[in-house]
């Protein structure tokens, strides 16, 4: 999909934090490819369900936010 090169910038992000003894930044990055790795996999799934007549309807909610009103 198109969104997949994210992947690979934040691994070279990643490896090049850890190469340069930022740890700490190598971590969050570490989290962060695991979220967006998710997210992605998550949109191809999403992907054929959303094809129907409602799908300009459809509100994709993050799950940190799905208990949170929007008013």
């Amino acid at each position: 999909m198109a969104n997949d090169w994210i992947l690979d910038v934040l691994a070279d992000l990643k490896h090049f934090a850890a190469k340069n003894d930022l740890s700490a930044l190598a971590a969050q990055l570490e989290l962060a490819g695991a979220v967006a790795e998710r997210e992605i996999t998550s949109t191809k799934l999403r992907a054929p369900a959303l094809s129907g007549l409602h799908a300009v309807n459809a509100r994709m909610v993050h799950p940190t936010f799905a208990g949170v009103d929007d008013a």
